[in-house]
């Protein structure tokens, strides 16, 4: 298992470009480094948080506030059309899991690991997203793609377009579109054990709200796993990145 020290080097060595800072001066990125996870199914504990993310999904939405205009997912729509990305093709994963959550459907139940960080995004109104760490390379990187970068599907490898906000490590892009589309590659899985958390923030979500939802996965993540070591770091534009 990974020390403190790793796992901060880790985080420590995340970059974000200044291409993107240039495009939205306002992001935020909180980067936590887990070891230690205990892998488990969904129980009743991350049910719970889903279930209570649901009814919270469907509270913002009324008639006179769709999904679309929720300040958080309306930024998200906006930055995306500023680098091409079409939102009624491309939804950030605040979007597409806060119109999962208000339907009959609701959220997905995958394993306690996923489940709690899903309910937590929902809850704050924040993307995570969630990297395991044993099949990363190198460190996190956030840029806008030159389109020669690799991107590992199911189907086979595509490439990013020119100009899109992508998450990289050193073995090819491990998000699409910012926080649309994670790579095959270092998906979770139902045995991860270590993980690298991404939680992207535009306003109107601030610093505190993004640390706050940082807090609240660890406290949950540690219930019944006392043995988790993590390690955080919060950047913005003025970090010096």
């Amino acid at each position: 298992m990974r020390s403190i020290a790793d796992l901060q080097k880790i985080v420590d060595g995340a970059t974000v470009a200044k291409s993107v800072f240039d495009l939205r001066p306002d992001y935020l990125v909180l980067l936590i480094a887990v070891d230690g996870i205990s892998p488990s199914a969904s129980d009743s504990t991350s049910n719970a948080l889903l279930t209570s993310a649901e009814a919270t999904a469907k509270s913002r939405i009324t008639p006179s506030c769709p999904v679309t205009e929720i300040p958080a997912i309306k930024a998200w729509r906006e930055t995306y059309k500023s680098f091409g990305a079409k939102p009624k093709k491309y939804q950030s994963s605040i979007e597409a899991l806060t119109r999962r959550a208000a339907t009959e459907q609701g959220l997905p139940r995958i394993n306690r690991l996923t489940d709690i960080y899903n309910a937590i995004s929902v809850s704050h109104n924040i993307c995570i997203g969630g990297e395991d760490l044993d099949a990363y390379v190198g460190v996190p990187r956030l840029l806008r793609a030159t389109g020669d970068e690799k991107f590992e599907t199911k189907n086979g490898d595509e490439k990013p377009e020119k100009g899109e906000v992508v998450w990289c490590d050193d073995a090819g892009v491990t998000c699409r579109n910012w926080n649309w589309r994670q790579c095959v590659r270092t998906g979770l899985r139902d045995d991860t054990r270590a993980a690298v958390f991404i939680l992207d923030a535009l306003e109107p979500v601030g610093r505190k709200e993004v640390e706050e939802a940082g807090r609240e996965l660890m406290e949950k993540l540690k219930e019944g796993d006392e043995g988790l070591v993590v390690a955080m770091r919060c950047l913005g534009v003025e970090d010096g990145i």
